[in-house]
């Protein structure tokens, strides 16, 4: 029996600490996988130059934002850094994949407890939906970490707290990818998704 034309859409979560490349991840999904989107999530920040409202974010004011949660409009939001808040709208996820676009985010393990509950009142997201853990040891995480050149030591000693917070978390997602290089990464990715467009399928 032959594939059918259009695998099913999916919607593919990832999460892991500061450094264990889930960025790199989506980017590269999009990049080389045509049928793939990042997910537009929203955010109360001001755009940065070259940022447009719609392509990068949905960048809403905070009044904005408030009406939105008013309407139980979101999946998932947070506060970042106590200041400005960020979320992901039902419509920027469920709208697309209902058309047939696959999805793929990056958000804290906070956010895809948020996609699990989302998912319990979304029949659609919780057949596509696949959570994913990158997990990094902690001597790799360390040293991307520091040739990042990016924190000072106190700041990735906050971050490695975080980060071992994050890994006691990794039981509970669907598969977990064990971080070695940017391709056996990326070669991992490609395998669960397969699994995902099956399961999806199904």
């Amino acid at each position: 029996m032959s594939a059918p034309a259009h695998p099913p859409p999916v919607l593919l979560v990832l999460a892991g600490p500061a450094g264990s490349g889930k960025s790199t991840l989506c980017d590269r999904l999009v990049t080389e996988i045509p049928s793939f989107q990042r997910v537009i999530t929203t955010t109360t920040r001001k755009p940065r130059p070259g940022e447009v409202n719609g392509v990068h974010y949905h960048f809403f004011t905070p009044e904005e934002f408030d009406a939105k949660l008013a309407e139980n409009a979101f999946l998932e939001w947070a506060w970042v850094h106590g200041q400005k808040r960020y979320g992901t709208l039902a419509s920027s996820v469920l709208e697309p994949m209902s058309r047939g676009q696959s999805l793929v985010i990056s958000v804290d393990v906070q956010g895809v407890d948020s996609f699990r509950r989302a998912a319990a009142n979304h029949p659609l997201l919780a057949k596509l939906m696949t959570t994913i853990f990158i997990v990094v040891d902690r001597e790799r995480l360390l040293a991307r970490m520091r040739n990042r050149a990016q924190d000072d030591e106190a700041e990735i000693a906050a971050r490695m707290q975080t980060a071992e917070r994050e890994l006691r978390e990794a039981p509970k997602f669907d598969y977990l990818i064990e971080s070695r290089t940017r391709d056996e990464d990326f070669a991992s990715l490609l395998a669960i998704l397969e699994k995902a467009r099956a399961r999806a399928a199904s």
